[in-house]
């Protein structure tokens, strides 16, 4: 195994452990709903449970479509991932963080999935009355993972241009 390897799993493993962990203290410490501030006016510690995708896509959507439909793209996903991790070799560093970013993430609201049918969420950032839809750090890995990815991305492009 390649040192990038071993990168790209313990980023993943750190982001899984760090995301199971902080959803398992809210769940353990607080009631659905609760909330409570953080910074005032900016960023409230919020329990909420979402049954869909990002921003509650498919959280109308019948369970079972729900259920079968998240857990079959998030696991093509990931396998896609360690394909191309696989076929890559881990050259680009920084390809791989923001691979194994998102990959981490993707597993850890899969377990969530898994055993609850939705994911917790608890990261309230708002202005006024206008709040962004609650997260948890997969997501955030995810995103942060999504854009170095395009970084990277344009990175490589920007090379062979040169």
């Amino acid at each position: 195994m390649k040192k990038n390897d071993v990168i790209f799993f313990i980023t993943a493993a750190a982001i899984i452990l760090l995301d199971q962990a902080t959803k398992h203290l809210i769940d353990s410490n607080m009631s659905l709903g609760d909330s409570f501030p953080v910074i005032q006016g900016l960023f409230n510690i919020t329990y909420v449970r979402n049954p869909g995708a990002a921003f509650g896509i498919f959280a109308k959507s019948p369970e079972i479509f729900r259920t079968v439909f998240l857990i079959a793209v998030t696991s093509a996903a990931m396998l896609l991932i360690l394909y191309y991790i696989r076929m890559n070799r881990g050259r680009d560093v920084l390809l791989n963080l923001a691979l194994s970013l998102i990959f981490g993430g993707a597993i850890g609201n899969l377990i969530d999935r898994i055993r609850f049918g939705e994911v917790i969420d608890f990261l309230d950032f708002y202005v006024g009355s206008h709040h962004w839809p609650a997260y948890n750090v997969a997501d955030s890995a995810i995103s942060t993972g999504a854009v170095l990815l395009l970084l990277a991305m344009i990175w490589k492009k920007g090379e062979k241009v040169g």
